[in-house]
């Protein structure tokens, strides 16, 4: 096992923290096969998302985003790609005035891979699930 650890201070606050976390719980699901669990609390969030070969948590706060996550062997080989992809994403995102914007703007443009079928999206599963 290998694990990722990336911490993000934002100045987004909680509210639009939380929106873009949960949006990308949901492009996660969809374009990722990851199957996420948003857990909303007073004054942090976490986001659970697992898949094969890979699980973790996103911690969101009014001032920071903490990653971690747990590679099986096969995605393992790949961390540093995986790391170093994630942190350009996202440092260029919390560059953008608003990153939630910025986020659509990026997905609406990236395909799932494997999700096409005659040139059209097919649905992936469905959104994030809320914790009661």
């Amino acid at each position: 096992m290998t694990d990722i650890h990336i911490t993000r201070q934002h100045h987004l606050g909680l509210a639009q923290a939380r929106k873009l976390a949960f949006r990308w719980a949901e492009v996660a699901e969809e374009k990722l096969d990851m199957e996420c669990t948003y857990e909303e609390g007073k004054t942090s969030d976490l986001v659970s998302f697992k898949r094969s070969g890979a699980h973790g948590e996103l911690k969101v706060t009014k001032d920071k985003f903490v990653l971690d996550a747990r590679l099986g062997l096969l995605l393992g080989a790949f961390k540093h790609k995986i790391e170093s992809a994630i942190v350009k994403n996202l440092d260029e995102l919390l560059a953008h005035e608003s990153p939630v914007h910025a986020f659509e703007k990026v997905v609406a443009k990236k395909p799932a891979p494997g999700k096409a079928v005659h040139g059209k999206a097919v649905p992936g599963k469905a959104a994030a699930r809320k914790k009661a």
